[in-house]
């Protein structure tokens, strides 16, 4: 018989994900809001720091890989950048028709102006909150991660 009303933890992990997905829009906000003088957006600036972060120039399905988004999504807002010379292409020697995705000095000049932006207001943010506690919501977030990316959701019986 299935079961017909939350357990605590999954009482308590629901009005979490709630909470995330209202602190995952504000954050955009807030982000686009600072980022907008450098003709950025949160979404921009979050795939020129995927880009960043990358030991080799990847193609738009990894990128996405990584962000855990859309490839379409993704790809259309590389399009943006690219058009802006924030990014370019280059062929794979891979994959013939999945180009690599490069950052530009334009680019990177632009992906380093919104991280200046960012540390003061990190910082800001962050002043009262104990490093345990953000350590703790760190790992729970990313465990419920990990389950959910390698497909360790329970299935629909009790």
């Amino acid at each position: 018989m299935p079961q017909t009303k939350r357990t605590p933890a999954g009482e308590a992990l629901s009005n979490l994900i709630l909470d995330l997905f209202r602190l995952n829009s504000l954050l955009f906000t807030a982000g686009d809001r600072m980022v907008a003088g450098l003709g950025l957006t949160s979404a921009r600036w979050q795939i020129l720091g995927a880009i960043v972060t990358t030991e080799r120039p990847q193609p738009v399905a990894w990128l996405a890989r990584d962000l855990g988004a859309a490839r379409q999504n993704v790809q259309r807002i590389v399009n943006d950048l690219q058009r802006d010379g924030l990014v370019t292409f280059e062929t794979n020697p891979h994959h013939r028709r999945a180009q690599l995705v490069v950052l530009t000095d334009k680019g990177r000049h632009a992906f380093d102006a919104a991280m200046r932006l960012q540390l003061p207001w990190v910082n800001r943010l962050s002043d009262g909150l104990s490093m345990k506690d953000l350590e703790s919501t760190s790992r729970v977030v990313s465990t419920l991660r990990g389950r959910l990316e390698s497909g360790q959701e329970p299935d629909d019986r009790a």
